[in-house]
C-alpha cells in the first residue's frame, strides 16, 4: 500500500500532464482529503502512513477517472458553493465562483428588505443558486425550473439535504406554452447557455467532454437566445418593481445589455466578477 507522501507526489505528477503544477497539488490533497479523511498538515506529520486496502482502491479508482479529465467535482460527488456542499453529477453544471457573486448581488439588493419575495430560477441545475437564495433569504419563497428531468432529481437532493424550502418545476423556458404555467416573480435569475457551439473546441476537457452540453451550448447564429427568452418572458411574469438577474457570457454582455433594453427594461447595471470580466447583468 503506498504512504500518504508517495500517494500525493504520485497523483500530482500525474495530473501535471492534465495541470498546471499548483492545480495538480491542490486536486491531489482534495482527493487525500477525501479518501483518508486527514488534511494536509495530518497528513505531513503522518507521512509514512499507509492507505489502507479500501483506501487504496478508492486512490486508484480517483485516479484512472482524474486521469481521463474527469472534473474532481464529479469524481467526489461532491461541489462546494457558498459554504455548502451540493452533490453534483453529469446532469449538472458544477457551481462556479462567479456564480456565488451573482447570488451574492442578489442578497445585498435584498437583505435589508423585510418583505416576503418570490423569486425564480431558470435553468436551476444542481439548485445552487434557488437553495443559496432560500436560505440566505429565508422570507423568499423560491421556485427553480430546468428542462433536465436529471437535473431537479439533484437539486431537490439538495434542497432536502441543505434543508432549503425549494419548488422544484420540469420547465423548457424557450417553450412558451410551458413556461405560462409559472406565475409572477419579484425576481427572476439565471445562469443559462450561452456558449456558442463553435467554441467547443476550445474549451478545457474537463468542460467540453464531461459537463452537460445543454447546459452549456447555443447555436452559433444565436448566443443570445435564452436571454431573449427571459427578457420576453419577464416582460408578463416580472411583478411592478421587479428584477431580472443574469449570468453572462463576457464576449456578449454589452449585446445582452443593449437587448434588454430594446424589450423596454430600464435602470441597467453589468457587473464585473472577480477576474474583471463583465459577467453580471441586472435590469428592471
Amino acid at each position: 500500500m503506498l504512504s500518504y507522501h508517495y500517494a500525493f507526489y504520485g497523483l500530482r505528477d500525474e495530473l501535471k500532464a492534465l495541470y498546471d503544477a499548483q492545480e495538480a497539488s491542490a486536486i491531489t490533497h482534495e482527493v487525500l482529503l477525501h479518501i483518508t479523511g486527514k488534511d494536509k498538515t495530518e497528513r505531513l506529520l503522518k507521512k509514512d502512513t499507509k492507505l489502507s486496502h479500501g483506501e487504496q482502491q478508492e486512490y486508484e479508482a480517483m485516479k484512472a477517472e482524474l486521469l481521463k479529465g474527469k472534473p474532481l467535482q464529479y469524481v467526489t460527488g461532491i461541489a462546494w458553493f457558498m459554504g455548502s456542499p451540493y452533490k453534483v453529477n453529469e446532469h449538472v453544471l458544477i457551481p462556479r465562483p462567479e456564480t456565488e457573486e451573482l447570488v451574492q448581488w442578489i442578497v445585498e439588493d435584498r437583505k435589508s428588505k423585510k418583505d416576503k419575495i418570490k423569486i425564480l430560477d431558470i435553468g436551476t441545475g444542481s439548485g445552487c443558486i434557488p437553495v443559496a437564495l432560500q436560505l440566505l433569504l429565508p422570507n423568499a419563497e423560491v421556485t427553480g425550473c430546468d428542462i433536465s428531468n436529471e437535473a431537479l432529481i439533484v437539486a431537490n437532493e439538495n434542497a432536502v439535504t441543505l434543508s432549503a424550502k425549494v419548488t422544484l418545476l420540469q420547465i423548457d423556458i424557450l417553450d412558451t406554452v410551458q413556461r405560462e404555467q409559472l406565475g409572477q416573480y419579484d425576481v427572476i435569475v439565471s445562469n443559462p447557455p450561452y456558449i456558442p457551439i463553435a467554441e467547443k473546441e476550445h474549451l478545457d476537457i474537463n468542460v467540453r467532454d464531461f459537463e452537460p452540453g445543454t447546459a452549456l451550448f447555443v447555436p452559433n447564429d444565436d448566443a443570445l437566445l435564452f436571454y431573449s427568452a427571459i427578457a420576453e418572458f419577464g416582460k408578463t411574469h416580472l411583478s411592478k418593481n421587479g428584477t431580472i438577474y443574469c449570468e453572462l457570457h463576457r464576449d456578449y454582455a454589452e449585446q445582452t445589455k443593449l437587448l434588454f433594453e430594446e424589450m423596454g427594461y430600464t435602470d441597467m447595471l453589468l457587473q464585473k466578477d472577480m477576474h474583471d470580466n463583465l459577467r453580471m447583468l441586472r435590469a428592471k
